[in-house]
């Protein structure tokens, strides 16, 4: 039995449509047993359980031998690094008491600073607490800057004409589509060769400067003169509180883009065959920036 949890998801949903199309049993935990019908239709078990509740997600792991874990977002709290350290110690917690054998962990690239890095500083809390579990053999994904990071571009650039954010221009980031980080979670789950306490870093199929990715955007969207600003946080600060983000959250999204210009949030392998994925950004912005520019547009 395969626990995922955040299975409704960017990489939860891969990793539970990929163990289930193999044939696994699979238990998909998350917050809203609706958003989790896709699965259970396809004969998942489901728990509906809160990611800060140790002994909801005990139950939700117990008869498992191997899960895998997540701090879901929550955009909204107004202390984002003591919600991330609630369910850290929800999941340390119930992976003990549930005697999981196997745990592949979601975190990220800069899990190993313990402060500076934002709401990165949570995946190194929760790195220690699954650290700190004697019995269970864990894998750590440490994964470069998402893709699906560029996907609020679309309103930015219908208002400003152009792409813009906190990152240095010429900032190269190790950008990973989400789909290749729920694969190799599935992978390594579906192999259970991980023993004691690895860690894995996924850093997509190549680095791009934020140049490039309005080069390649612009292209894609009929604009091929997009360029990209890099806009003073103050800016930014205002615009991101009016998309939703609680002020605690973006200061930390601004302290993280602060820690990856300055280079104290980086990772710390040379690419390599086996930490290269496979999803370049050309495909990912035909396949979905293109189609959410198109709808916003349309609307």
């Amino acid at each position: 039995m395969y626990v995922v949890l955040g299975a409704s998801g960017h990489t939860g949903h891969v990793v539970a449509k990929t163990l289930l199309t193999r044939g696994q049993k699979v238990r998909v935990v998350g917050r809203n047993a609706e958003h989790l019908r896709p699965f259970t239709t396809q004969g998942a078990e489901l728990a509906v359980a809160d990611a800060t509740d140790a002994n909801a997600l005990t139950k939700a792991l117990q008869g498992a031998d191997s899960a895998y874990v997540m701090i879901p977002p929550n955009l909204s709290s107004n202390d984002p690094l003591a919600y991330e350290n609630r369910v850290g110690e929800a999941i340390a917690a119930a992976v003990a008491n549930a005697g999981i054998k196997h745990v592949v962990v979601l975190s990220s690239i800069g899990a190993d600073k313990s402060s500076g890095t934002g709401p990165v500083v949570g995946l190194y809390h929760l790195e220690q607490k699954l650290n700190s579990l004697a019995d269970a053999n864990v894998l750590f994904l440490r994964a470069g800057y998402f893709m699906e990071n560029t996907l609020p571009q679309v309103g930015v650039i219908r208002t400003l004409g152009s792409v813009a954010g906190p990152i240095r221009p010429n900032l190269k980031l190790s950008m990973i589509a989400t789909r290749d980080i729920g694969d190799a979670a599935a992978e390594a789950l579906l192999r259970r060769e991980f023993r004691g306490k690895q860690i894995k870093e996924l850093l997509g199929q190549r680095d791009l400067d934020y140049i490039e990715v309005a080069s390649v955007i612009g292209k894609a969207i009929g604009k091929p003169s997009l360029g990209y600003v890099q806009a003073p946080d103050d800016q930014l600060r205002k615009s991101m509180v009016q998309m939703g983000m609680s002020s605690s959250l973006v200061s930390l999204l601004l302290e993280m883009s602060a820690a990856l210009n300055s280079g104290h949030m980086k990772a710390l392998e040379a690419r390599s065959q086996t930490n290269t994925t496979p999803t370049s950004f050309e495909t990912f912005v035909n396949e979905e920036f293109v189609p959410a520019y198109q709808k916003q547009i349309a609307a």
